[in-house]
This record gives structure tokens, sequence and C-alpha cells, in this order.
């Protein structure tokens, strides 16, 4: 079994805030709307969607988080019942679109609202909070965890298939680590390629690439932390609603 709820990636652990989501995304716009102008069809790294649907994939990611934190008594057991839509055969669930139309200002507008959305819910959620995730029941500073981490490895998707290089603060990818993924040791690596190694992207000397790959949602104090970690993995980057 993982060693999960360990402070492997500092000590003591700084904990994952809303105004890291903001970080991380505004870093992610910043760089992706260089290319604002590129063909946005073009897949996102080893990802099966478009660099398109990867954003709107991010943004539907960033809402989601906040629909299962934000009800006055959130899902224990299971999502809140929306209803995911898949627009092309192999193309992501969401319940999130935008208009292509609008072009790559629109697309970003897009995942800045649904930025906003889930700060504001992770800000004012009451410590004591948990809400349902397939990796457990998490808290606030989980979903700000799992927002970061998702905007920062599909950015890096992204920035793959568009030839953009993307390389986000080593304090922020070290907060999730913590967070998410106690069971990555601290010298695997520096803490964005440790990242990118512990969600199935790349390889690191003497570490193969995994080709499954899980986080650890449940609060590190909760008394469940440690009987989370036998959940079987993901398969791929995106077998589930991470």
């Amino acid at each position: 079994m993982l060693s999960v709820g360990s402070e492997t990636h500092g000590s003591p652990r700084e904990p994952v805030t809303a105004s890291d989501i903001e970080q991380a995304v505004r870093l992610a716009i910043a760089t992706l709307s260089t290319s604002a102008e590129q063909d946005w069809s073009a897949r996102a790294d080893s990802l099966r969607w478009d660099c398109w649907e990867t954003v709107e994939h991010l943004a539907d990611d960033l809402f989601f988080y906040a629909a299962q934190l934000a009800p006055w008594q959130p899902p224990q057991s299971d999502a809140v019942p929306y209803d995911w839509q898949v627009r092309r055969e192999g193309g992501p669930a969401n319940v999130i679109f935008m208009d292509r139309a609008a072009g790559t200002a629109g697309l970003f507008q897009g995942l800045e609202a649904c930025t906003a959305i889930l700060a504001a819910v992770v800000r004012t959620a009451p410590p004591a909070k948990r809400a349902h995730h397939v990796y457990g029941l998490s808290d606030a500073e989980g979903f700000a965890a799992m927002a970061v981490v998702e905007t920062l490895v599909h950015t890096y998707d992204i920035a793959e298939g568009l030839g953009l290089a993307w390389a986000p603060p080593a304090g922020l990818c070290a907060r999730v680590l913590a967070r998410l993924f106690p069971h990555v040791p601290a010298d695997a690596a520096a803490p964005w390629p440790a990242l990118l190694w512990a969600t199935g992207r790349i390889a690191l000397e003497g570490r193969p690439q995994l080709t499954e790959w899980r986080w650890y949602s449940v609060p590190h104090g909760d008394a469940d932390a440690a009987t989370v970690a036998e959940a079987p993995a993901a398969e791929g980057t995106a077998a589930v609603r991470s």
C-alpha cells in the first residue's frame, strides 16, 4: 500500500489555495494565447483530443469541481447529475462547450469564467466540507489541487501539440505533489518533471513512463486517507472524470 498522507514534498506542507488555481490558469492562458492563430484542431500531444477540446475539458473539470463542492449538502457518493455530452466519437464528455466561432479569445474567456467560479467556491467552503470524487471524498484544498494539476498537465499537452514551451513554477508543482501525490518520492526529480511523471506524461531516469496513475484526494488527516490507496489506478490519462 502506498504511504498516503506523508509530507514528502515539504515540511510543513504548504496548502494549495484558490489563488494557486488563478495563478495556474493565468499562466496557462498567457502561454497558450501566443499561439491563438495556430490550428487548434491539432492533437494535444498523447491525448485523443484536439487542443480546443482539451481546453474545453479543462474548463469543464474546473466547473465540475465547483459543482461538487458548492451544494449545501454536497454529494458523498456520486457526481452532481449534470447531463454530460460527447460531441464526437473519442471526444471528451463535457457539460461545458465553447462556440468555436468565438475563436480562442472566447475559449479562454470560458476557461476564465470556470476558474473564477471554482476559486470563489474554494474560498468560501468551510474546512470540514467534503464532496465526492472518484479517488475519495475531498475538501476545498483537494479540489483546488486537482484544478491546478489539470491546468498544468493539460497545458503541457496543448503546448506539446502547438509546439510551445511550458514550465510552470516549481513551488506550485511542489504544493500539488504534496497534497495529491504523496507517494511520489521527494527525490524523484524537480517538482515539474516529477508531476509530469506522476501523471503519466514522461519517463524519468530510472523510472519508466507510467501507463496507470492516480492521485489521492482524501485530506491527509481524514480517517480514510490511508485506506483510499487501495482503490484501483486509472488507466492512461483520461480514464475517469478527474
